[in-house]
């Protein structure tokens, strides 16, 4: 009896590790999930300096058809050491990558990103625009 229910087991264990390893939910190069979303903008967007704290001296204006992130910092920010913070629809990726600080000093030439939707097919490339606030 010991005997078939080792036997038992074995052919259990075998089919739940076969099961488990079924390719039908796909992994991006991230090891995200790629699902059928095919939404994709920036929903909110926060600018933090090297302590952590907002910059912002209001929300951030953000167009989903012009694919603009427009927002104004206090006078005096440090430009160079920002840390912006995106929110995305659900499913969707940026890149680059927010690794740590950026520069967002040249502003004249807007720093870009691209949210890349759930479903991997729809890509959408937003300028982000910083504004000093005036003395």
């Amino acid at each position: 009896m010991k005997r078939y229910s080792s036997i038992i087991l074995l052919l259990l264990l075998g089919a739940f590790g076969w099961m488990g390893c079924s390719k039908e939910d796909p992994i991006d190069e991230d090891g995200l999930l790629i699902t059928t979303r095919a939404e994709c903008y920036v929903s909110n967007f926060e600018l933090l300096g090297a302590d952590f704290q907002t910059v912002r001296t209001k929300n951030a204006v953000i167009d989903t058809v012009a694919c603009t992130v427009n927002v104004t910092v206090f006078f005096g920010t440090d430009l160079k050491n920002l840390y912006p913070q995106f929110t995305l629809v659900t499913d969707a990726k940026l890149d680059p990558k927010i690794t740590g600080f950026t520069d967002f000093s040249d502003l004249a030439n807007p720093r870009t990103y691209t949210v890349i939707s759930g479903n991997r097919k729809v890509r959408k490339t937003y300028k982000v625009i910083v504004t000093v606030q005036p003395r």
